[in-house]
Formats: structure tokens, sequence, C-alpha cells
């Protein structure tokens, strides 16, 4: 199982060839048409990023909590993760003396009492915790790790081909509740029940770019998300790189389960990917896109190293000595933890032996030389240092560590070995505790043994490198020897006397890679992918042993990292003194064209004077009425010159490409066969002197694109890129004046338009008067041109020859056109599309010559496009649900009613919107006007009913469609049903109207 995700939260360091970029300066075996793009200049910005970075520091808090998929461990989260609570002092070696501690002069709460008041309702550590850890604002960074948000040991969860999405919806507010205003998440990822989150603060969050997530599956076959690892990319400031592992790796204790973990980690790091990476040159990072080529690492999580080698009874009862002391005497949790004691510590002898004797024996019975290194327990443990008293807990952890199996692992050179360090363990095993106990270990049937499951590592691009430079040097000692060996030196039949030393590279030298105290040193310089100074430091690494809501105890580390961040202000100045430095070194020998403009005169009311606009302006501008203009564009250079549009630049609610959707444009001649791969668009080479027009159509038909003009919601602007190769760009601008339309709106809206049409009420009087019409002024007036438009090309067709066919043979006329299209066609709609905007005659919008059929189709045309564009239809979908819910009820009751009682109940759901319902009058009241005119010159009475039928069927069915709007069901039968419900209720006025 693999996924990933991507998230850019600023506009990072990705290259874009950016129109209107400088050319670069030609060297001196460049070719005079060689220029300039935005990679030449972002990479002579980068080149001078010195400049432009200051010193940045910040903390960074890595936690990570395996909560079982136990209810209420969120309410925990804020206390331990954010506000550092829940440590306990006496069970941890870490100093806390530069943390204030107070607590307003109240007590801590015991355990006992903590342990007692526990709820899965609120938080469990404990009361006047003053927070030990820095936390709050004091953390620029907070990447978090949870495992075992769900049960993952559940086959059904573990093969589910999804993340459930409602415990990360509850972690994630849980974590954002707690959280100090204004942090903003800036990486998400989840498997199954890994969750990892990131959050920065609100100074930081705009300076993180290029973050990217992926999740790695290693748990059932191999691939599954029942085990495996999150992660997140991300770099900070422009410069630095880092990368978050979440993971949760191979439980069980046995040999197998150990070679499982270790392939789990191997899994991870050889199949995460990230999105590619682009430095502040543009260039893509060879590095960056796996995990190894960042700078700083984080690995946390479950990791499941177990404690090997020594009895888990043993370290159970070795730890309880120590953590019993957190109790009251004679309370259940110490009598609980004590009769445990007892079980081992029984002797022959009738002395009962103390505390620091027990820890003595176990100790011997784990280490059999410690009886002899250690000091008597009668010595006074107030002489002693924590690290040579037998009964501190420093003692004892370090009497366990040699046993760790993570330690053992990277000395081994198994796991973890190449870079990765971990701070010191100076707090007890976190796993496995009794749920709602402070110190009791597993005491459960199985009694698991305790072990540091749950760890944070961390390397430095310097660690890495590090390592890599030893294998290197290991592997050339190597071949030495053996060139050596082959030139008969250090043979065994060699007098070994003759021999000064003997060196083996892979035994002598360091035991191990794994330093402990490594991570106690000062901070050192890492240089990173980027070629800057940074630091980190580590200041707190610890687990909070008094969260008691999961059988782990959290864990967390507090580093602080120092760095170069980019400042934007600076950049922005270096920036223009390079574009100015690049401008000035164009020459003539780049590319150069002329762009010409043919400017229209346009003196429609409210558009724009050619004088007023550069650019191309196409003045007003009418629904589904093309407009034209023509640029030229002429090499006026010396140089052949490729031209062609190329993409604009779009805001993300826009729609990329070289050209809007209502705008095209067409070049009078052909395209170049071969041209730039770089470019998808077809470009024209012109050689000095030639010349190319290009016709530019501005064409607005699409209706949702209508209804925001008319709304305000859109202009119609944009600027064109003419991309000249290898030369500089030219912006074109380009601007219309929207004519108001009256299409694409609602019956609601229309209404109200006063007389004069939509064009008049630009002056904000539409409405003013509130409800001027009964029905829309434009259905009212197209259905009355119909009728008799019909009624006079009826008559008409009569005065023909008899062996012309008449126009109702065609059923479904008028609106089914049966003229011929063309300019001169396309011409009438427009006219009667404005004589509707104007509220003028629409007889005015044809030539006296066209007859009275072409005129139908037209305004018919016209009809069945204004009903397509009403924004909730002549019958909305509120009504027709209520209209459907009758004809089902009527359906299953078998229900029989007459025509009369049907057309009721359709007029009573209708008559809710009077507008609507009078609407819907004349719409099916022409359509029985209209098959009325076509069945007047019938004689034959057949022929009548037959076309009847067939007539009353075809404008059923097509007014049905268009009236009703409400989307139509997905399953094919309850589709077919509905419409059939949908040609009735259109189908019944017309059957009625015509009978009478």
């Amino acid at each position: 199982m693999s996924s990933s995700t991507r998230l850019e939260l600023s506009p990072g360091p990705q290259i874009r060839e950016t129109p209107g970029a400088f050319p670069s300066t030609p060297g001196e075996t460049d070719s005079p048409s060689v220029v300039s793009s935005q990679h030449s200049l972002s990479k002579a910005v980068y080149e001078r990023r010195a400049e432009y970075t200051v010193p940045g520091k910040i903390r960074i808090k890595v936690g990570t909590w395996n909560v079982a998929a136990l209810p209420g461990t969120e309410k925990d989260i804020g206390s331990w993760f954010v506000e550092g609570k829940g440590i306990s002092e006496s069970l941890s070696v870490l100093s806390f003396e530069d943390k204030d501690g107070t607590t307003d002069g109240q007590t801590l709460e015991d355990v006992d009492h903590q342990e007692a008041r526990r709820s899965k309702k609120k938080p469990t550590v404990p009361s006047n915790d003053p927070g030990l850890v820095p936390g709050g604002e004091e953390i620029g960074l907070y990447a978090l790790g949870l495992q075992e948000i769900i049960d993952v040991s559940s086959a059904t969860e573990a093969l589910k081909p999804y993340n459930d999405p409602w415990p990360s919806r509850r972690w994630k507010r849980a974590v954002e509740d707690a959280l100090p205003e204004g942090y903003i998440k800036v990486a998400e990822q989840q498997l199954i029940g890994l969750f990892l989150l990131i959050y920065a603060a609100p100074r930081v969050a705009p300076t993180i770019s290029s973050v990217s997530t992926a999740s790695i599956g290693t748990g059932l076959m191999g691939y599954l998300g029942n085990k495996g690892a999150v992660v997140a990319r991300l770099v900070l400031g422009e410069t630095t790189r880092l990368v978050f592992v979440d993971c949760h790796l191979a439980a069980g204790a046995e040999k197998a389960n150990l070679e499982r973990r270790n392939w789990d980690a191997s899994q991870v790091l050889s199949r995460a990917k990230f999105d590619p990476l682009y430095n502040g040159a543009g260039e893509r990072e060879e590095t960056g896109e796996s995990i190894g080529g960042e700078d700083f690492a984080f690995w946390f999580g479950d990791l499941n190293y177990r404690l090997e080698g020594m009895p888990g009874d043993d370290v159970r009862r070795l730890l309880m000595l120590h953590t019993k002391n957190e109790y009251r005497q004679g309370g259940p949790s110490k009598r609980k933890i004590s009769a445990e004691l007892a079980l081992q510590n029984k002797t022959s002898s009738n002395d009962t032996p103390n505390d620091t004797d027990r820890k003595s024996r176990i100790l011997h019975h784990i280490h059999p030389r410690s009886s002899t290194e250690t000091p008597p327990s009668s010595l006074a443990s107030d002489t002693l240092d924590d690290s040579s008293d037998p009964s501190s807990l420093q003692t004892t952890l370090a009497s366990l560590l040699p046993h760790d199996q993570l330690h053992q692992q990277m000395q081994t050179r198994k796991a973890f070995h190449d870079g990765w360090r971990e701070g010191p363990i100076d707090f007890l095993p976190t796993y496995k505790y009794d749920v709602g106990s402070v110190g009791m270990f597993d005491s459960s049937e199985k009694k698991r043994g305790p072990s540091w499951c749950d760890r944070i590592l961390y390397r430095t691009r310097r660690d890495k490198l590090a390592y890599e430079e030893k294998v290197s040097a290991e592997e050339a000692s190597r071949k030495r020897d053996q060139e050596m060996k082959s030139h008969g030196i250090g043979d065994p039949a060699v007098n070994q006397e003759e021999v000064l030393f003997d060196y083996d590279p892979t035994t002598d030298g360091d035991d191990h890679d794994y330093n402990p105290d490594a991570d106690t040193e000062d901070p050192e310089k890492v240089t990173t992918a980027a070629g800057f100074q940074d630091k980190i430091h580590l200041e707190y690494y610890t687990s909070h042993q008094r969260v008691l809501s999961s059988d782990h105890k959290p864990l967390d580390a507090v580093f602080t990292l120092n760095y170069e961040a980019v400042d934007p202000d600076l950049k922005a100045k270096v920036h223009q003194e390079v574009a100015r430095q690049l401008d000035k070194a164009e020459n003539e020998g780049r590319p150069a064209v002329t762009v010409v403009v043919d400017h229209h005169h346009d003196q429609h009311a409210g558009s724009k004077s050619s004088s007023d606009h550069e650019g191309v302006d196409f003045g007003g501008v009418r629904f589904d009425s093309p407009k034209t203009r023509t640029i030229t564009i002429a090499n006026t250079g010396r140089v052949p010159a490729t031209v062609g549009f190329t993409d604009r630049i779009v805001s993300a609610d826009q729609k990329s490409g070289d050209a809007p959707p209502w705008l095209r444009m067409h070049f009078d001649r052909s395209s170049d066969k071969d041209h730039p791969a770089s470019e998808p668009h077809d470009v024209y080479t012109l050689e000095p002197g030639d010349a190319v027009n290009v016709d530019i159509t501005l064409h607005v038909k699409d209706i949702g694109l209508v209804r925001m003009l008319n709304e305000g919601h859109a202009n119609l602007e944009d600027v064109l890129v003419l991309r000249i190769h290898n030369g500089r760009d030219h912006f074109l601008p380009v601007h219309a004046t929207w004519l108001p339309s009256s299409f694409g709106r609602s019956i609601g809206h229309s209404v109200n338009v006063p007389g004069g049409g939509v064009r008049k009420s630009q002056d904000g009087n539409a409405g003013s008067q509130g409800v001027k019409w009964s029905a829309p002024r434009e259905i009212f007036r197209l259905t009355e041109s119909i009728e008799d438009l019909v009624e006079r090309a009826v008559a008409e067709s009569g005065m023909k020859a008899d062996d012309e066919k008449p126009p109702w043979e065609e059923v479904g006329w008028p609106f089914i056109s049966l003229a011929e299209g063309g300019k001169e066609n396309q011409k009438c709609k427009e006219r009667v599309r404005e004589a509707l905007d104007n509220d003028t005659p629409i007889a005015s919008a044809f030539p006296a010559e066209m007859g009275a059929m072409q005129r139908a189709e037209a305004v018919a045309t016209t009809l069945l496009c204004f009903l397509t564009s009403l924004q909730d239809g002549v019958i909305s979908e509120t009504m027709w649900i209520e209209l459907e819910k009758i004809i089902v009820q009527r359906e299953r009751s078998k229900t029989h009613l007459s025509a009369d009682d049907e057309r009721m109940q359709i007029l009573d759901t209708l008559t809710a919107s009077p507008a609507h319902s009078t609407s819907f009058t004349f719409i099916t009241t022409m359509l029985v006007k209209i098959i009325s005119e076509v069945l007047s010159q019938m004689t034959d009475e057949s022929k009548r009913e037959a076309t009847r039928t067939k007539f009353e069927e075809a404008f059923a069915s097509t007014f049905a469609e268009i009236i009703i709007k409400a989307l139509l069901p997905t399953n094919a039968k309850e589709r077919r049903t509905t419409q059939a419900r949908r040609k009735r209720v259109i189908g019944v006025f017309i059957e009625e109207l015509g009978d009478s």
C-alpha cells in the first residue's frame, strides 16, 4: 500500500517559464538569437542568494504516541504534547532545572489520587502540573506521529481499501483545540492507524513550501497498511529541507520479528517517494524526492524494538522497584506492585531484603558480573553519584540499555546505522503498562517485558555523508588489503615477524557506529543541500510517564534549529537588480516583432471607445453573437522570429490555456511542422519583413458564463501572451463590454424587469417597484409571435404550388428548423434576441423578404434557447419533486383520474408560484394553437388524428425536457419512468386544449 499527496502552501521555487522573461547576456560563443527565459533570471537571482538570506531560529517539537485505539486518549494530547505536562521528575534522569515549574502555590497531584480519578472524558495528567517541556508559542513547528488511532489488529480495518476519516478528524480537532491561536496545519497523512500531523506557527507557515507526503505500507503481504510509515517533506525558508517519518514496525519478541522490523525500515527508506523538488534557480534537484536527500530528518513512532537476552519478569520487577516509590504506603497500586515483587524476592532466610538488595540481586541475575562491580548495598547512597549508586534509576537504565535491540541493530549495521542517532535515554521504557497506571508494568497473564518500543531518532545531512565517507574508506581499505595479499603481503606463509602490525578494517577501530554521547555534544554546523550552514541541537528527549490513557507512554523531543531563511523583501530587491542588469544586456540580435491591432469604432452604449483601451477592444458584446477583431504581427527584427500564443498566467479559478473559453484565434497561414518541444501550441516562423494576420473571435455562448456576466460576477477581460521564442513576450490585453441579456436569468428576476428590456434596467431600477409582470415578458412575446407567424405560415403554404411540401409534414415544426442555416439565419436569431433585450418589436428583426415559415422557425428556436437558459426552469426542481410525489402516490394506489382532475392537480402545485404557472399556461396554449393551425389544413380525418398524435408526442417530449429543471435518475428503468411522467405533465394540457 503506497500513496502520495501534495500540498503547496506558498509559491516555492518551482520552475516555470514566465511570460515576459528577460533574455540572458550572450557569451562569446553564444548565437545572437540566444536569449534568456525565466530560468536564467531565476538562476542569476539564485546565485546571489547569500544577499537575501537572514539567520532564523526555530524550535521543533516531535512527539510520538501509540494510543492503542483506546477511547479518550485524545483528551491527553494537548496536555503532554502542547503544554509539556505529565512528566515524572523522579522517574526520569533528565534535569528540568531550567524550567520554572511554578504551580501558583498549589501542590502537584499525587499518583494515587491521579489514578483514582482517571476518566475517559478528561485529561489524565496530574492536576497542578506546570509543564516541564517547552510548548505553546515557544514552538515554531509541531510534528505529531500517532499509531493505532484505529484497531490495526482487526483484519477488517487492515484490509479496508480506504482510510476511515472519522478518527483522524477527532485527533485533528483535539490537536487544533490545544494549539495556540493561529497555528496552521501544513501537512497531514494517514495510513490506516498511522497518522502524521504537522502544524506551524503563524510566523513560520508562510515560509514553508514544497510540502509532499506519502504512505508506505509494509504490513500484511508486505504492502498493507496495518504496519508501515507515513512521511512528509517540506522546505523551510526556501533553504532547509526537513523530512518527518512516523512509523509502526512489526511487533513481537522473536528473532523473526526483529528481522521483519529491520525489513520494514528498509522498505520505508526505499519506497518513500516525494514530489519533485526545485531550487531557487528553477532547476529540478537531483535529490529530495526520497528519504536521504533532506538536510534534517526525524524518524519516530512505535519502532517495536525490545530488550533482548534477559528475562522479562526480571526487568518488570527491577523497574517496579523504582515506580513503587511513586505511590503512598498502603495504597492499592503499591500493594499490587509489592505483591508482584514478593513472588520473586522470597529468600531462604527470614531476612526481608530491602529495595537496594532486591535491585542488586535482579541486576546480578541479569548481569552476573555486576556483583563484583557494584558497591555494597550498605554504603550510604548519598555518598555516591547516580551513576555509581546501585539503587539509582540511572544505574538501572544503564544496565538495561545494552540489551536494547535498536542499539544493537545500529551497532551491527543492520538498521538505522547510516547516520541516525538518538538522544540519551533517561526515562523508563515506554511499553507496556496497565492502562490507567503510572508505574504498573503489564500485569496481565502475558506479563510482557518492558521495552523502549517508542523512539525518536534524527539525522543531519552531515551525519549521512559522514557515514557514507566511512563506508567508502573501509571499502578502499578492504581493496588495499586484498591487493597486498595478492602480492604476498599478509599471507600466512609469510614470516609473521616481518609484519609490523595486522589491521582488519571490519573489526579494528571503533567497536560500532552508534555513539550514545554524540547527542550531548555541542551542535555542529551542517552544510545543507542549498549550501547554507545550519545547526541543530536536541534540548529535551523524554517520556510523559504520568499520562495514563494508553498502555504506551507518549514520548517527545524538542530541537532548536538555527538556519538561513530567505527574506522576501531582500529577494525582491535582488530580483529587480538582476532584471535590470539582464534587460540592459539585451542586444539587437534577438527576434523582435511589432503587433498592430485593427481598432473598430463601437458606439454602443456602455462600451469603451478604442482610444480608451489598449489592446484588442471588442466593444459591446451580446449573447451568442460572435465578434471578430484582427491583429497583424510583423517581424521588424533582423533575424527570423517564431511566434505563437502560449499559456496565460491564470488564477486558481480560471481555465488554463492560450485563451479563455470564450475566445479563439485563427492565423491566416499554416503553422510550422517542426516547433519547439517545450511549446504545446502552434507556432509560426516569420522571416524579417514578413507578417501574419490573426483573427481573434469573441463568442459568449455558455449559459453559465452568461449568468455570471449578467450578475456582475465575471467580466470579458483577459491578457493573451504572444510568445516570441528567444525574444521578449508581448502581452495583449483583451476587453469587451457585456451587454446584459434576458437569457440565463430566473423567472423571478425576469418578471421584475421594467418596460424597455434588461438593457434599460442597467440603471438599477429593475425590481424597485416589485413584480411588474405575471410572467416573463420574453415568454409572452415569443409565444404570441410564434402563434401569429405559424398562422401566417400556414396561410402562405396554402397559396403555394400543390407539389411543394408544407412545413407541418415535418413533425415537431416549427421547433425543428426546415430552413437552410447560414449567416443570415444566425443574424435573424441575434436580432430576435436583441428585440427581447431592448423590448422592441420582434417583427423588426426580420428582413421584409423573409417568409413567415423562416420567421416562425427563428422565433421558435429562440424560445427553446430562452427556456433552456432559465436558471430555475418553468417547472423548478422543487415543484417537480412535489408533482412527482403526487404522481407516484396515484400510481401506487392505482387511482385513475379524469383529464380535468389530473390537470387540476398539476395546476394546484404550480400556483404556488404564479409566474411559473402563467409561463406554463402561455407555453401549452401556444402548442395547442400550433397543432390546431396545422390540423386546420387537413381534410382527411384519419390523417388529422395521426398528425395530432405525432405532434402531441413530439411537443411533449421536447418541452418536458426543457421546461422541467430537475435531474433525471441514473438508473435506466427509473429514468424512462420519470421521462414518461414529465411528458404526461405537458401532454395532458395539449390534449385537453386541443379537444376543446
